[in-house]
């Protein structure tokens, strides 16, 4: 008696994983793109002059410009004299751990100094009714294909409109708004995409808190279309010849 012979179970291979299959004649479909950050859209991060443009000044700046993001994410609005445990507490949770007394002395100074500015009173006590969310995630359809990430430091929505904030603890600031480092202005152009695809028809503004110099600096549209043209014909060259 001829033994029967088995079938392997279709589309799957040895070792347990899937295979993938596509029909005769016709090619396997591609990946989709990685998503590309909003924050990697190129262009500068700083100005001419700036310190932190050395390697190790720039790995020094960036750390203390993320420990002072995280406290400006969690400590504004609570009470002053829990900020000291509360700001070494989050602190601990981080790669590079709780600062020194001096450094987290330091930190909290300059906070204060953000927090109770009284030209950042609409940043940190906006008006009632209006909603602010901290650290939000977004992702869109980029033109052409792909998706867009990012994450917003801070989102004030009213029934006017919505602001987009982004912290930078750049030591040198532009003394306007044309003078900002391009890849700053891209990836606010960026947010700016995202953000009219979610509220379609209601009005995005973008704005950059200069904690260095405690300043609220809003970014006009032109600005923002011209950097948001440059950020994509750097991601499909072929844009700018059409």
């Amino acid at each position: 008696m001829a033994r029967r012979r088995r079938r392997g179970r279709p589309g799957r291979v040895r070792g347990g994983g899937a295979a993938r299959m596509a029909a005769p004649g016709c090619p396997a479909r591609p990946p989709p793109p990685r998503p590309v950050a909003a924050t990697a859209l190129g262009g500068d991060k700083v100005l001419p002059g700036d310190p932190s443009a050395g390697a190790q000044d720039r790995a020094a700046a960036l750390r203390g410009g993320t420990r002072l993001h995280l406290l400006l994410e969690h400590l504004p609005g609570t009470a002053r004299e829990g900020w000291p445990a509360r700001a070494a507490a989050l602190l601990a949770g981080t790669e590079d751990g709780v600062p020194t007394r001096a450094e987290l002395a330091a930190l909290l100074d300059d906070l204060a100094a953000i927090v109770e500015a009284e030209a950042l009173g609409d940043v940190f006590a906006p008006p009632p009714g209006a909603q602010v969310l901290r650290e939000v995630p977004l992702t869109a359809p980029l033109p052409g294909g792909g998706r867009l990430t990012g994450v917003i430091d801070r989102l004030i929505v009213t029934d006017q409109g919505v602001t987009a904030i982004d912290y930078k603890s750049n030591a040198v600031v532009p003394a306007d708004a044309g003078g900002t480092p391009s890849g700053y202005l891209r990836q606010m152009a960026a947010y700016r995409h995202a953000l009219r695809a979610i509220w379609p028809g209601r009005r995005i503004d973008t704005a950059i808190l200069w904690t260095a110099a405690r300043e609220l600096m809003a970014l006009p549209d032109a600005l923002l279309d011209e950097a948001w043209d440059a950020a994509l014909r750097d991601l499909d060259p072929e844009r700018g010849r059409s």
